[in-house]
This record gives C-alpha cells, sequence and structure tokens, in this order.
C-alpha cells in the first residue's frame, strides 16, 4: 500500500466501496445514468468513459472526437439523460449521444477553457461558463446560439461556474471578482443582481423551490443565499480549499461537496452540519455526483473515480430520511361537494335501544312486548322525555297502565294512510334485532315540517282534544298519574 493511500485509510473511517481505473488525467466530471447502473466520467486525458457499476469495468471504448485531444474540463447530463454536454479545454462546447457515445453538435465561441455547463430543467438549452469572462447560451434544437445571450459578458475575469434556476427564468454565475456571484435574465441577458463575496466562487447550486442558492467559496465555506433577499442565511464550515463541485439531492436536504482539500463531504440542510466523516481522497477532488435514488456518490480525482456507500454512511448517523423525497402528485382525496344535494334533510339517525323498565307494561292486555316501543309517538323527543320519568314512577296502579298506551295510540296512523318525511329500511325478520329507526323531521329555515295529523279515531273515549300537542299528552299523562288525595290511604 501506498504512504498515500495509507494516510486516506487513517484519516477516514469510510473507504470507497468501488474504484474505476483507466484514465491518465485527472477525473474532472461524474454524471450517473438514470436507471441504471452506469457511470460517465470526463477527463484531462481528453476522453469520457462509460462505467459498470457492479463490475468496476468500463464498458466499450472511451469517448473522443476525432482528431481532438484536448482536455474535457467539464460536463453535465441532459434531464432526459440521452444527451451529455462537455466543455474543453480549447474552448468548445460539444453534446454526446449517450448511446452511442458519439458527437452530435460541436460549438464554439469561447476564447478560453470551457469551466462549467448547465442544462435548462426542460433540455431545451445548455448555458456554458469560460475562463474567458463569458458566458453563452445555446439551442439544443437548432444546433445555434442564442441571440442577445450569446455572450453574456459577466464582468468576472473568470467565469467558474453557471447554473440555471429550477424555473429556467434566471442564470447564476460563479467567479473570480469582487463581486463572487451574479444573477441574469434568462431570456434577455439582462443583469438582475449582484451578490458580493469575499473570496471567488467555484460551484453553484439551487434548490428545487427556487428559494436558495448554494455557493461554493475559495478558502473552503459553502454559503447558503436567500433568493428573496440575496443576502447571506447559512455557512457551512469544514472544507479548507476551494470547494470545486457541489451536488444536491432532489429533496433538497442533503448537499455533497469535493474540494482541493482532497476531501468530499455530506451535508445535512436540515441543521447545516456535516454528516458522518470526511471521504477523504489521495489527490485533490475535481466532482461529486449522487446516483439518483440518493445511496451513492460518485468523485474524481486524479486519475480514478470512486463510488461511496451514501446510505451507511446516513444509516450509521442515524440519518436514513435524509433520503426520503415526498411524493409531489399525492393529494389528499377531494371531500364530496355537497352541492345538488339538499343539504338540510337529515338522515334517519339510529340510535342505541334503551330498554323499558322492567315491569313498566305489566298486566297489560293485548299487547305484544316486542312492538311497544315501535308503537310509541313518532315525536322522538316525548319518547326520549318519558325514558327518562320512567325510573321514578316505580310501580303504578293497573288502571294507570292500561291507559298509558291507548293516549299515545292515538297519534298513529291508519294502515291504509300515506306517511310523509319517513325513510324506513325494508322489514326486519326480528324486531328485536334490529334498533328502531327514528325520523328527523326536515328542516327549512329551522323551522320544522310537519305532516297533517290524522282525525281522532270515534272509539277514543277520554277528553277530546282538538289537534293536541305532545306536551299536552304528556300534562293529561301527569295529571292521571298523581295518586288523588282518598286513595293515599
Amino acid at each position: 500500500m501506498s504512504s498515500a493511500a495509507a494516510n486516506m485509510k487513517r484519516k477516514s473511517a469510510v473507504t470507497p466501496c468501488k474504484t474505476m481505473r483507466g484514465h491518465t488525467d485527472d477525473v474532472q466530471g461524474v454524471a450517473h445514468l438514470p436507471e441504471t447502473q452506469r457511470i460517465i466520467t470526463c477527463s484531462d486525458d481528453g476522453s469520457l468513459r462509460l462505467w459498470d457499476l457492479k463490475s468496476s469495468a468500463q464498458i466499450g471504448d472511451e469517448w473522443r472526437d476525432e482528431g481532438d485531444e484536448e482536455a474535457v474540463r467539464t460536463m453535465a447530463l441532459s434531464p432526459n439523460g440521452k444527451t451529455l454536454a462537455s466543455g474543453s479545454q480549447d474552448g468548445t462546447v460539444r453534446l454526446w449521444d449517450v448511446e452511442t457515445g458519439k458527437v452530435v453538435v460541436k460549438w464554439k465561441g469561447h476564447t478560453d477553457l470551457v469551466t462549467s455547463v448547465c442544462w435548462s430543467p426542460n433540455g431545451e438549452r445548455v448555458v456554458s461558463g469560460s475562463y474567458d469572462g463569458t458566458a453563452r447560451v445555446w439551442d439544443v434544437k437548432s444546433e445555434e446560439p442564442v441571440k442577445g445571450l450569446n455572450p453574456i459578458k459577466t464582468g468576472h475575469q473568470n467565469v467558474h461556474a453557471v447554473s440555471y434556476s429550477p424555473e429556467a427564468t434566471m442564470i447564476a454565475t460563479g467567479g473570480y471578482n469582487e463581486h463572487g456571484i451574479k444573477i441574469w435574465d434568462a431570456k434577455t441577458g439582462k443583469r438582475l443582481n449582484k451578490i458580493k463575496n469575499n473570496e471567488p466562487v467555484w460551484s453553484l447550486a439551487w434548490t428545487s423551490d427556487e428559494k436558495k442558492l448554494i455557493a461554493g467559496s475559495n478558502n473552503g465555506p459553502i454559503r447558503i443565499f436567500d433568493t428573496a433577499t440575496w443576502q447571506q442565511i447559512a455557512d457551512l464550515k469544514g472544507h479548507t480549499n476551494p470547494v470545486y463541485s457541489i451536488t444536491l439531492f432532489p429533496n433538497d436536504r442533503l448537499l455533497a461537496s469535493a474540494s482541493w482539500d482532497k476531501t468530499a463531504r455530506l451535508w445535512n440542510l436540515d441543521t447545516n452540519l456535516q454528516v458522518g466523516p470526511h471521504l477523504q481522497h489521495e489527490k485533490d477532488v475535481e466532482s461529486a455526483a449522487f446516483s439518483p435514488d440518493g445511496k451513492l456518490l460518485s468523485t474524481g480525482d486524479d486519475e480514478n473515480a470512486y463510488v461511496w456507500d451514501v446510505h451507511a454512511i446516513l444509516k450509521t448517523a442515524g440519518l436514513e430520511d435524509l433520503l426520503s423525497i415526498p411524493d409531489a402528485h399525492k393529494s389528499e382525496p377531494k371531500k364530496k361537494s355537497l352541492s345538488g344535494a339538499n343539504a338540510t334533510r337529515r338522515p334517519p339517525i339510529r340510535p342505541t335501544p334503551r330498554g323499558v323498565p322492567q315491569g313498566f307494561f305489566d298486566n297489560v292486555q293485548d299487547r305484544d312486548p316486542s312492538s311497544t316501543t315501535s308503537r310509541l309517538h313518532p315525536d322522538s323527543s316525548l319518547r326520549r322525555r318519558l325514558r327518562a320519568f320512567a325510573p321514578s314512577w316505580g310501580s303504578p296502579p293497573r288502571a294507570l297502565l292500561a291507559r298509558l298506551p291507548q293516549l299515545f295510540r292515538r297519534s298513529q296512523p291508519n294502515t291504509g294512510d300515506p306517511v310523509e318525511l319517513q325513510q324506513r329500511p325494508g322489514p326486519s325478520a326480528s324486531s328485536r334485532r334490529s334498533p328502531p329507526v327514528v325520523e328527523v323531521p326536515a328542516l327549512d329555515d329551522k323551522k320544522a315540517l310537519y305532516t297533517a295529523r290524522r282525525p281522532e279515531r270515534a272509539s277514543d273515549k277520554a277528553k277530546r282534544i282538538k289537534n293536541p300537542k305532545w306536551w299536552a299528552r304528556v300534562v293529561l299523562f301527569l295529571c292521571c298519574a298523581s295518586p288523588s288525595t282518598g286513595d293515599s290511604h
């Protein structure tokens, strides 16, 4: 084991789970292909290479533009994963077909090395930044530079990073001068804002909600800015040299950084603290990229690319939830609308049956005990009042008990009479098995709508009261229930 490798093992408790060897110069960029176990790397040796993550082996030949030996300094995968943009030492921007590994478009315009490329979210444009101090925007479909945006004279002495905002309304550039970050209108190229930074900015990333802009700086700090005010709101400290690359997991909670201090680091953006030990490398770390599920992180240094088990690191730290991605399409079921329905008409209420006190109807002739409660007055409030009084009545005389069912039987309809505002279920096999249904009158402006009363039957010999109310019957019943003075002894 070399002294550098031994030093790497001593400094970090975490080691890469895969190593890809084959490049002959520094690995400047790395990208994970979606839904596959493959990554692509670019290098100062002038090539791009495709790798199998399971075997760590290179797939096919290296990718090269015919007749070109210039170093490939940066690259970015398109949103659909089918095309790769790269920037070279000679200022050329190229588009590569991922399936064939061949160049499909070549753009020239920059006069110095291309340090950064970024796709628009819809994949229709590519922005590039260069050491010549400019940013340029290219149209993928027409394969032409976009008028008015080619070039954008940034005022940076060198442009180190370019990044489209998630809504594609702005382009951020980072570089070397007093104002390390500048914000540009993505349609007109007009400068919208500038953020003063005390040191050069080497890398940029937006959160998916476009509310924060994250910047990797020259002396190690990673600064977070509020895009509503463009003021700094956080400072992630740990690196001691330029943060050359940062990558943000789509849930905006987990950040990875790569630095020339020979480490890559993971950051919890819920707390703005480092997660786990730093990922030690032998040389300066030039690039970092998450796998689509975030469980792996690929990095590049010197001539090698490495893969790290992020899931294991988070599990050890008890922070596996940092990889959770909320389902944006999941929504609560919509409540059913009441429009078109009569909201004032209430459905039948099925209360818990309440038994009549034992012996209450003793000696009452020609009555079926199982149907007694169903033959009471249909006004449910009266039934509740009678049940409340029942325990205090004790054992009334038989004559009174005989009159009680007759009193309430008067209001029962004749067999052939129609009944309004009632929604009784179908007949049941036994009245004992299903609780009675209480019909609640429909309400109109908080007034009850009652059905017409039936005329008194001829057989009734009690005192006739025209259209008696329920309370009148209660009074009559209570008067009858009161024992007279002569009977008290």
